[in-house]
């Protein structure tokens, strides 16, 4: 079934509340353990359906926010779920508490359980107003920056098409462009300012009342990280301090030196070569016919899944008018459907987004098969991560297809890329434990402590006298410091094992992809470092892992250096 045909039906809040209330009063007067297993399988059943629902809505939302049939829909659901979330620590609670326990535990998993002990701990409905404040602010900041009509080359582009432009040989115009994209900013600058001043004491508020000194420890309870915390965290960070942010500092350096400039300006960092970035050769159709030849060599499991998501497809890819910007993957429940979505630009993004959500993807189309509960389907955040990333790396040894002579200077970019990635990645989440440590600092005291953060991690950055970034402006581009607090570290954690694909790849393909599988299979059913521990992937919290996997990445760059 294509997902044009996937129907959209407004949940009945009246007929859901009747069916959880009949489900719950039975489970909780079941007899035996097949009739509780018959129970919980009906809960799942209709939770899948209105999960189901919501990201049908979602997707077709972010396709077109200018849809004012989905935008009411979505209006209804960020309104609404929020007090679904009721049901689900009533469910927790029955499940919890019932007398078949253990034999729950050996069907379905212990994490099952152990989610929903987290589920209890981090919902309370005295929170709902919270959780409908947040929704709602976080859809008025996408629709915000999907506004975006910027006037430049002759034509009226939104942020997606503007970021074409960085990679543009002519500095120039890369400059230009730059600037047109800050224009842009600075005008709905106060309003991303009030959008994230309002999410933080929200989300503040939504921490004291569940009895939280702040939102820090409430916010990881929230993303489910059940086996480290904000103080691992920070070690994790002053390893990338001291190991990284020298290597990226070097690369920077070489880079200036490769495009012939004294100084790197913010407008020159996406631009890897004097001539051109490698950009794709073909449509998106024909990128998209490549990426199945490739995945039907990779492996049958990826042929089986990238045919599927083409047959019935389950990828929107372009940019258009009114799209929302960005890329994600979601997972449809009832239909079993992963959904990629993309806003392609004709660089070399197209590529990295592409396998990057395909990575995502294969995962759930992965682990679906093999969990009998679609809430264990995803794995935790960080996981996530490393599926995406590794299945990028895995895709470099194809990479001559979309790229043809230039792949070798592709899979250069993409490697420093990915490293130079990591402080960043960092930044943001000092960014976020700042504050939210101090959620009454005010604006002006948070643009500071942005730059004040981003010269320790990114000290190459120059913003060429923009004030709007030199004021500390550039973390409001961040989408996720809206959407999902606390998440952006995940990808960092995530990048680091995906090293470990990338280099166990290169001595051993086989070895490799059955590690990756296996990962694949297991979805969100071990806690992050469980699921390392089980794979056999370098805890990146141990001091020590990140000089071990830098050392060989290093040595790689310079292969594929002396290539291009």
């Amino acid at each position: 079934m294509k997902f044009s045909e996937y129907k959209y039906e407004r949940p009945n809040l009246e007929e859901i509340n009747k069916q959880f209330t009949d489900l719950f009063k039975k489970l909780e007067n079941a007899k035996t353990k097949e009739e509780t297993f018959e129970l919980i399988e009906k809960t799942n059943r209709l939770s899948e359906k209105i999960t189901a629902m919501i990201e049908i809505c979602a997707i077709r939302n972010s396709i077109d926010t200018t849809n004012e049939f989905y935008e009411k829909e979505q209006e209804f659901l960020d309104e609404n779920v929020p007090k679904l979330e009721v049901y689900v620590t009533q469910y927790a609670k029955i499940l919890l508490q019932s007398k078949y326990r253990k034999e729950i535990d050996e069907k379905y998993g212990k994490a099952w359980l152990e989610l929903k002990e987290m589920n209890i701990k981090s919902f309370d409905e005295k929170i709902i107003p919270e959780l409908q404040e947040e929704a709602k602010l976080q859809t008025k900041y996408s629709k915000l920056l999907a506004s975006a009509k910027i006037e430049f080359d002759g034509k009226i582009n939104n942020l997606t098409q503007m970021a074409a432009y960085a990679d543009n040989k002519d500095r120039s115009i890369r400059k230009a462009a730059y600037l047109k994209k800050a224009e842009f900013m600075v005008s709905i600058e106060d309003q991303i300012d009030e959008i994230y001043d309002q999410l933080v004491k929200v989300r503040d508020t939504m921490a004291k009342k569940m009895g939280y000194d702040n939102y820090v420890d409430f916010g990881y309870l929230r993303l489910k990280r059940s086996d480290y915390n904000s103080k691992d965290v920070e070690k994790y960070r002053d390893q990338v301090y001291r190991e990284i942010v020298p290597i990226v500092n070097k690369l920077r350096q070489e880079q200036a030196t490769r495009l012939d400039i004294e100084k790197l300006k913010e407008y020159d960092v996406n631009m890897f070569y004097k001539d051109v970035n490698p950009r794709p050769i073909g449509s998106t159709n024909e990128l998209v016919e490549k990426a199945y030849k490739m995945y039907s060599s990779i492996s049958k499991e990826t042929e089986e899944f990238f045919r599927y998501m083409k047959d019935n497809e389950l990828l929107d890819l372009e940019t258009k008018p009114g799209k929302q910007g960005g890329g994600y993957c979601a997972f449809i429940p009832m239909y079993n459907s992963p959904f990629i979505f993309s806003n392609f630009n004709k660089t070399s993004g197209d590529v990295d987004v592409l396998t990057h959500e395909a990575g995502h993807a294969f995962q759930v189309f992965t682990s679906s098969k093999f969990l009998n509960t679609f809430d264990l389907v995803w794995a935790t955040l960080e996981a996530c991560e490393i599926d995406s990333m590794s299945m990028e790396f895995f895709a470099h040894p194809y990479m001559d297809s979309f790229f043809g002579n230039q792949a070798d200077k592709y899979r250069f970019m993409h490697l420093a890329d990915s490293i130079s990635f990591i402080p960043y990645g960092v930044s943001i989440d000092e960014f976020q434990h700042f504050v939210y440590e101090n959620p009454d600092c005010g604006v002006k005291a948070r643009k500071e402590k942005w730059r004040e953060i981003e010269k320790k991690y990114t000290p190459w950055r120059d913003y060429d006298g923009v004030k709007y970034y030199e004021n500390g402006a550039y973390w409001q581009r961040q989408s996720h410091l809206f959407h999902t607090a606390f998440y952006y570290i995940d990808y960092t954690l995530a990048q680091v094992c995906a090293f470990y694909f990338y280099l166990l790849d290169l001595k051993d393909h086989t070895v490799a992809w059955n590690k990756y599988y296996e990962l694949c299979k297991l979805g969100g059913s071990k806690s992050f470092l469980n699921l390392l521990k089980t794979v056999g992937i370098p805890n990146p919290f141990i001091e020590g892992t990140l000089k071990s996997i830098m050392e060989p990445l290093i040595k790689r760059l310079e292969e594929l250096k002396e290539k291009i």
